[in-house]
């Protein structure tokens, strides 16, 4: 009997050959896309990360002010409206902070870090600046001026993330 050739051959040769390619590896080509890809999804993940970092201490550095600010306007709202020295509104500051013993006294206040009572800087509070601001022509409800009530304003910042002030009055009671 006489074989007819095998219609599968060039089919079965064409098999070997893409065995034998699948067995040898990526090509360069191939390679070099697939580190390409890997690089961009990295980069962006890195970006990603790197942002979450740097804004990481943000909400510290708001809550630490906000807490400087709240210290000191409540120092400067339990000091005197009248100067107990002179019995009036607003005379001439007292040489230091250690020495404010009414509210006028902390006008102007400009403070480099945040500071105690007595004026000592308070450590790991060093790049906050706190300024301190007495409006004696304030207005509240009935109340108006110096001779009746005070508003105070405390103004505390950390380079250019947070800048934030809070504000209290002190009347003549």
């Amino acid at each position: 009997m006489a074989r007819r050739p095998a219609v599968g051959g060039a089919r079965a040769r064409r098999s070997a050959s893409d065995a034998a390619r699948a067995r040898a590896g990526l090509t360069l080509i191939e390679l070099v896309i697939s580190i390409a890809v890997l690089a961009i999804a990295l980069g962006g993940a890195l970006l990603a990360i790197d942002q979450t970092t740097v804004r990481s201490a943000d909400p510290m550095i708001q809550h630490q002010a906000s807490a400087v600010a709240e210290a000191t306007l409540e120092e400067i709202l339990l000091k005197s409206f009248l100067d107990p020295d002179t019995g009036t509104v607003c005379p001439a500051p007292e040489a230091s902070r250690g020495l404010y013993d009414n509210v006028c006294d902390y006008a102007g206040l400009d403070d480099s870090g945040a500071r105690d009572q007595a004026g000592a800087a308070v450590t790991g509070l060093e790049n906050y600046r706190v300024r301190v601001a007495v409006d004696t022509a304030a207005i509240l409800n009935t109340l108006t001026g110096s001779p009746d009530v005070l508003r105070i304003d405390v103004r505390v910042n950390h380079g250019s993330r947070v800048d934030l002030t809070l504000s209290g009055y002190q009347a003549s009671y």
